[in-house]
């Protein structure tokens, strides 16, 4: 998709994942945080039985297989750089599908992994071949990611496809010839097949009647908040290297990780050339601060993420640049019974033959590699065919 609308690519060629102050865990030796070698915690994984529940939060799955501090430190890491969840609440087959899979076919995670347990066809194409030869682990879009829907609004227009801006959905009602009829407040429209990419609860207050069972089952897909803190410096450079780090949990509540930009891709640090860092804040903090009613202030969140990035990486200067954005309900929790309530969802809709089909992070992946292989999906299921036309 990106070649096809003449999109320019930028990637990163590594990524290592770091702790603040600290170098990666070692196999063979033990390395802060970790008291032991994870050669031990390895050993460990591939004597331990199979699992018999149909699902398991991500904490008590790594603390069974792999012991208490690789479930404490890494996956509780883990689950807030990706989630910004819980991993006491998180689930394993739904946030983790390949790990949970490896387990259920090859009775071990590491045996699962390394015989290819949980892959699932991929699609090909030059690009894809290249990022694979290349060993991407990021990519990025000349001008940002805001250039893909920018491109693919071009190139939907252009096809004499009309799209609707600043029209919110206000209702959804079934025709008694099967057809939906949208209402958008002072005006409305019909269609024969809806796919809808809101966030689930969004999506089940819209609902009609009739689809009640659904409306309930997708308002318990809940999502949480994130802050997302751009800083610049001037004149410093980063004690260490890489992608960035993740936080657990147990060292900063607040601070879910932090991302060195600058690293990943300096050719975006201007002229003259600064320091770019994104920390991101979230976690248990920020639910107790929005069930509070606080306040959440553009001004404290620059406070928390400038003394996270002083703490944890020494950049003690002023920032000369701030851009704070506050994400409000943008990460959906697929918590534990999550692949359930999927379950669910897909009976009722073929059961009552409804003419709508669900997609985006509400569902099976949060990235926006996800989100996008989620809508070609639900494209597929509705046209019944994989062309690119």
């Amino acid at each position: 998709m990106v070649r096809s609308l003449n999109l320019d690519l930028e990637e990163l060629d590594r990524r290592e994942l770091w702790e603040p102050g600290r170098y990666f865990w070692g196999l063979l030796r033990p390395s802060p945080p970790f008291s032991k070698p994870l050669f031990w915690a390895g050993l460990r994984e591939l004597m331990k039985p199979r699992g018999q529940e149909s699902d398991e939060t991500v904490h008590s799955f790594a603390q069974r297989r792999l012991g208490p501090e690789v479930a404490s430190l890494a996956m509780d890491s883990l689950c807030r750089g990706v989630f910004a969840g819980n991993s006491r609440e998180l689930s394993i087959r739904s946030c983790f599908p390949s790990l949970f899979q490896a387990e259920q076919t090859h009775r071990s995670i590491l045996l699962g992994l390394l015989l290819g347990a949980g892959k699932t066809p991929q699609p090909d194409s030059g690009l894809i071949r290249q990022a694979r030869a290349e060993r991407w682990s990021q990519w990025s879009l000349r001008g940002g990611l805001e250039m893909l829907p920018q491109a693919l609004h071009t190139h939907l227009t252009s096809k004499g496809v009309s799209v609707l801006r600043g029209q919110p959905v206000c209702g959804l009602s079934l025709q008694p010839e099967g057809r939906w009829k949208v209402s958008l407040g002072d005006s409305s429209l019909e269609a024969d097949h809806i796919i809808s990419a809101i966030p689930a609860p969004a999506l089940s207050k819209l609902l009609p009647a009739e689809a009640a069972p659904l409306a309930r089952v997708l308002s318990t897909i809940t999502a949480v908040s994130v802050a997302v803190v751009n800083l610049q410096y001037r004149g410093v450079r980063l004690p260490v290297q890489g992608f960035g780090h993740l936080v657990p949990s147990s060292e900063d509540p607040i601070v879910l990780g932090i991302v060195y930009d600058s690293v990943a891709f300096p050719e975006q640090d201007g002229n003259p050339p600064g320091l770019r860092v994104t920390v991101m804040l979230g976690g248990s903090w920020l639910q107790m601060l929005e069930a509070s009613g606080c306040e959440l202030s553009e001004e404290l969140f620059q406070q928390r993420a400038q003394k996270a990035a002083a703490t944890q990486l020494g950049l003690k200067e002023q920032p000369s640049h701030c851009l704070v954005h506050f994400h409000k309900n943008c990460i959906p929790q697929y918590t534990l019974g999550h692949w359930q309530k999927l379950e669910s969802a897909v009976q009722f809709l073929a059961a009552q033959r409804m003419p709508l089909t669900l997609a985006g992070a509400s569902y099976e992946g949060v990235a926006v590699n996800d989100c996008i292989e989620s809508g070609r999906q639900a494209a597929v299921t509705v046209l019944g065919t994989e062309s690119n036309s």
